[in-house]
């Protein structure tokens, strides 16, 4: 079983909840390592994507595991692990970039991060710039959702209104002008 890192504080978020560092974490450590959950089809505003129709759910503590446009963890869908992205003080809330996981996410909310770079409207992956995603690590089934998009986008099929990418400088832009330049990932080795 994992060795906690953090602790959850209630009504200290403007989320309700979060989970706080309680010692340094450097970038590149394991966090937390994802052993109990149940598996789902079905997405809900607390599980976490880990491939099409695939979801982990009753994941505990990691419920509240908030959203943040400055990350300083990720989840690690493939090896079922959460590490530091960054350094990481006792103290400091512990957030990932949802659209690393969530393709299309159950319940959409306004971003209230405050970073930057904030993306503003967190709805996931798909709705995501794809330069904007390059910038994070990103799981290997949304970068295969993301590519499958784009092949049948390429073969000539429409996307749907749904299915388009926010850009607030550019408006509305089709999956397949955004997926061209579209970096593979590397799959980060965790400690």
């Amino acid at each position: 079983m994992s060795v906690q890192r953090f602790e959850l504080e209630i009504g200290a978020s403007v989320y309700g909840a979060r989970l706080v560092a309680t010692e340094p974490i450097n970038a590149g450590e394991i966090v937390y390592r994802i052993e109990q959950y149940k598996l789902t089809k079905k997405p809900t505003y607390q599980t976490i994507q880990i491939g099409p129709n695939k979801h982990l759910k009753e994941l505990g503590v990691l419920a509240y595991l908030n959203h943040s446009c400055r990350p300083n963890v990720a989840v690690n869908t493939h090896a079922l692990t959460v590490f530091a992205c960054r350094d990481i003080a006792p103290g400091d809330e512990l957030s990932f970039f949802y659209p690393s996981t969530e393709w299309k996410m159950d319940r959409p909310f306004a971003c209230l991060c405050g970073a930057p770079e904030c993306i503003r409207l967190v709805a996931g992956a798909i709705y995501v710039p794809l330069d904007v995603l390059s910038r994070y690590f990103i799981n290997d089934h949304i970068r295969q959702m993301a590519l499958a998009l784009l092949e049948n986008t390429a073969a000539g099929g429409l996307a749907s209104p749904q299915d388009m990418l926010v850009n607030k400088s550019a408006g509305l832009i089709s999956p397949a002008e955004n997926l061209m330049n579209y970096p593979k990932a590397s799959r980060r080795e965790t400690v």
